[in-house]
């Protein structure tokens, strides 16, 4: 399928965007996206730098506010819902620039993103097998540790509880080859289980091994939709929509 049309059958999306427009201070960023996720498995969202990805999972979340369109969650509009009240509607947003709090403690953090309640032990022995660093510094600042290691508490805290939805920003970005293969295979058990995953990449690799379907944007709209297979067989297909700017390692 290489147009944007969604098939009947694909009925009942976790989460549709429907003909949004998101500008940020005069800019025009996003540009009338149109994206269905499935429910169950990875949505990809792949393109050039530059081209709407972080601000189509920013206005999901309602971090910048569309001004035109409609947005779903679960069959409920949310388009004008504020960011708390997503969040609590079952939706785990991980931004790019991790959103973890510094000054507090691994453990801190994590209480603070189990908005539910209590922490739930077996759910908390699951993060520790995916993220043994965290076990390891989790009486130690956020702020004291490496990048890869912030980075796997970020996705920690989205992963906490149980979501319908998680939308996760870059999450391999400027990690180590080591670090990104622990990420890798945290994300893969969480779609094992069940999960819907919206999810940027820009390590094609990391994309194809993940991604079930795929969404490629440019210039503030979608471009291409489909199997994430098709695409990763195509190479003169990924140069067209995406460039060199693709990491294909």
């Amino acid at each position: 399928m290489s147009d944007l049309t969604r098939d009947a059958s694909a009925s009942d999306p976790i989460l549709r965007i429907e003909e949004v427009y998101t500008n940020i201070a005069q800019y025009h960023i996003l540009r009338g996206v149109n994206l269905d996720v499935p429910r169950g498995g990875v949505t990809m969202l792949l393109g050039r730098n530059g081209v709407g990805k972080t601000t189509t999972l920013r206005s999901v979340i309602g971090h910048w506010r569309a001004h035109k369109g409609r947005i779903l969650f679960d069959g409920e509009d949310i388009t004008e819902m504020p960011t708390a009240s997503i969040a609590r509607s079952g939706l785990g947003f991980v931004p790019e620039d991790m959103g973890i709090f510094a000054d507090l403690t691994v453990e801190e953090n994590m209480v603070l993103a189990a908005v539910s309640g209590p922490i739930d032990a077996a759910r908390l022995d699951w993060v520790f097998e995916a993220f043994p660093p965290l076990k390891t510094f989790w009486k130690s600042e956020a702020g004291n540790l490496s990048g890869g290691q912030k980075q796997m508490l970020s996705i920690a805290r989205a992963m906490i509880e149980e979501r319908k939805l998680y939308m996760i920003d870059e999450p391999t970005k400027g990690l180590a080859p080591a670090i990104i293969s622990t990420m890798a295979h945290s994300l893969k058990d969480l779609k094992n289980q069940g999960a819907s995953i919206l999810m940027v990449e820009q390590n094609f690799a990391v994309a194809k091994a993940l991604g079930d379907t795929a969404n490629v944007m440019d210039n503030g709209r979608l471009i291409w939709s489909g199997e994430m297979a098709e695409l990763a067989s195509d190479e003169a297909l990924q140069e067209r929509l995406m460039g060199l700017s693709m990491e294909a390692h």
